[in-house]
């Protein structure tokens, strides 16, 4: 019986949120590696790109909530979210013509885009907080729980419970769907192959035909959708702050990078490597440890190897190992 009340703590603890987590910095690394790997620099922008995002969503929920529209015990977000899409995607398609299509038609070196990108940042950030302000907004609604801790223990009979939030299951299968979409349309479309053609060769992609600014056009608006469903889906599962989103940049570009800079499939095993590395060392184990060692040995402390405000300090040192022993990633992408 204690084992699996250990196990039950785990899972409750570790797992499930370490599982959800490590799906929202699989999205926004998916969006950071597309970048990169198509129009070849890092995009320092991105954090603040899953804000704007998420505030177009959260400015909509409220206003569906003002007129009594609901998703039953499901987030009212989720109803707005295609509107959060769009305008994502209006602002990196303005910003693309503006600002980066200058830099790319004087084939500039991708350590001055990189610059140009964290200008962007500040601007974007600076209009997020100026619209929505720059404290925490709840806008999560519907049920709140899948299962409670108490529904649990009355099933199991167990001491510890067991809670799964409707958000962390929300997120699990949002990033499932979105990572297959977009697997298929990499695979199977001829857009998708023309992107990667382009990815992967730029002047022989040119001289087969490939028309290079629909290539950007149409990375631009997959990056959108991304970042978007992102920065709402950590929003309801956590709280939508703008200066969070900004903090975010370090864990997701350290899962790109971590996965391999340019690979998809390394973007998202990076987002689960690097969310489980936060939260497991950032765990205070004693709970744990008390159902599985006998009662002479039950430690006092917390066990904790970290604290918690130090787990963006995790994705740090993960980041500054791989890029020391392996710099192309996990899953070879381009060596950074």
């Amino acid at each position: 019986m204690d084992l699996l009340n250990a196990l039950v703590a785990l899972l409750n603890f570790v797992v499930v949120p370490a599982t959800a987590y490590g799906a929202q910095l699989a999205l926004g690394a998916l969006g950071v590696t597309l970048i990169y790997g198509i129009l070849r620099f890092s995009n320092f922008a991105h954090g603040d790109t899953m804000a704007f995002g998420a505030m177009v969503t959260v400015l909509f929920t409220w206003l569906f909530q003002s007129w009594g529209i609901g998703f039953g015990p499901l987030p009212t977000a989720l109803l707005a979210l295609p509107i959060g899409i769009l305008g994502c995607i209006g602002l990196l398609l303005l910003t693309d013509r503006m600002v980066y299509r200058f830099y790319r038609a004087q084939k500039a070196k991708p350590v001055i885009l990189v610059i140009v990108s964290m200008g962007v940042m500040f601007i974007m950030n600076g209009i997020v907080r100026f619209i929505i302000g720059p404290g925490d907004q709840r806008f999560a609604d519907g049920e709140r729980f899948i299962i409670s801790v108490r529904d649990f223990r009355e099933m199991t009979g167990l001491r510890e419970g067991l809670a799964l939030k409707t958000t962390q299951g929300i997120t699990v299968i949002t990033a499932v769907i979105v990572v297959a979409l977009l697997f298929w349309f990499l695979n199977r479309t001829r857009t998708g192959k023309s992107m990667r053609a382009y990815s992967d060769n730029e002047d022989l992609a040119l001289l087969s035909g490939i028309n290079p600014e629909r290539v950007v056009m149409v990375t631009w608006i997959i990056v959108a959708a991304l970042a978007t469903i992102a920065g709402v889906l950590y929003g309801l599962d956590k709280t939508f702050k703008p200066f969070t989103y900004f903090m975010l940049l370090l864990p997701i570009f350290a899962s790109a990078i971590v996965g391999g800079l340019g690979n998809p499939l390394g973007a998202i095993a990076g987002g689960f490597v690097i969310a489980f590395s936060e939260v497991t060392i950032t765990y205070a184990w004693k709970k744990v440890l008390v159902y599985l060692m006998p009662e002479p040995l039950e430690p006092d402390g917390l066990v904790q190897l970290l604290s918690t405000d130090y787990k963006f300090a995790v994705s740090f040192s993960i980041l500054l190992i791989v890029l020391i022993f392996k710099p192309t990633g996990l899953f070879r992408g381009k060596s950074v």
